[in-house]
């Protein structure tokens, strides 16, 4: 059959509130963007790779790390209210006016310097042979949520009493979003505007290669985290 043609955005937004700059810090020794870029490219399955921000100079290091910028964000998607999907579609509108469609849609987060070519292979080549509509990466939550305590008028409240003396062994492996990685077939993303559907594959990640980076020390943490992994 036809080859499937397939898109990476990374949206990388210019105003970040707690880590200024946050999209092209250096992060162990390049802007953390790159990561996702050089990823991407080197995975060597997408037909394009581009960044979609609001932002100048993000846009001139998504230049030289080999990424598109064909257009700069409309004004309506910089602010920090918009969502993913606002972004993503405005993307692939703006490529069809171009005259340019694809048959899957691949996000990936601008800090996400864990995603490595092998991993984006691996998923593309999991979600292809699924046939499902899209794909998600997660990672198992690393305490189980089942056995969690409220804080209610300062005192500890069971959530979950019927788990709260359950062994951890028995009790089911709930997952989350890991925030790195996304893929879905165009057509079921532009009816449904996410990724996640009733038919979603789970692209399990290792905790260790996780974090989510929201302040200075998840940054610090996520340093760490990639030094260990590359044994350094």
């Amino acid at each position: 059959g036809k080859i499937m043609s397939s898109l990476v955005v990374i949206p990388a937004r210019g105003g970040s509130k707690r880590i200024p700059k946050k999209n092209i810090k250096d992060f162990c020794g390049k802007p953390i963007i790159a990561y996702s870029i050089e990823a991407a490219i080197e995975s060597q399955l997408f037909d394009e790779v581009m960044v979609s921000t609001d932002d100048k100079e993000i846009r001139e290091i998504a230049l030289e790390y080999g990424a598109n910028v064909p257009f700069l964000r409309s004004k309506d998607n910089s602010g920090d209210m918009v969502s993913s999907s606002d972004v993503i579609n405005e993307v692939l509108q703006n490529y069809e006016e171009f005259g340019k469609e694809f048959d899957i849609i691949v996000c990936l987060y601008p800090t996400a310097p864990f995603v490595t070519s092998k991993k984006i292979r691996s998923a593309y080549k999991k979600f292809e042979e699924s046939g499902a509509k899209s794909l998600v990466s997660v990672v198992k939550y690393s305490f189980p949520p089942q056995r969690s305590f409220s804080i209610v008028n300062n005192r500890i409240k069971v959530n979950f009493p019927d788990f709260i003396e359950c062994r951890s062994q028995d009790l089911k492996d709930i997952y989350h979003d890991a925030g790195q990685l996304y893929m879905a077939r165009v057509e079921y993303y532009k009816k449904e505007k996410r990724f996640y559907s009733d038919d979603t594959i789970p692209f399990v990640l290792d905790e260790i290669e996780v974090q989510d980076i929201d302040t200075y020390t998840d940054w610090q943490i996520a340093q760490l985290k990639y030094k260990l992994i590359r044994g350094e």
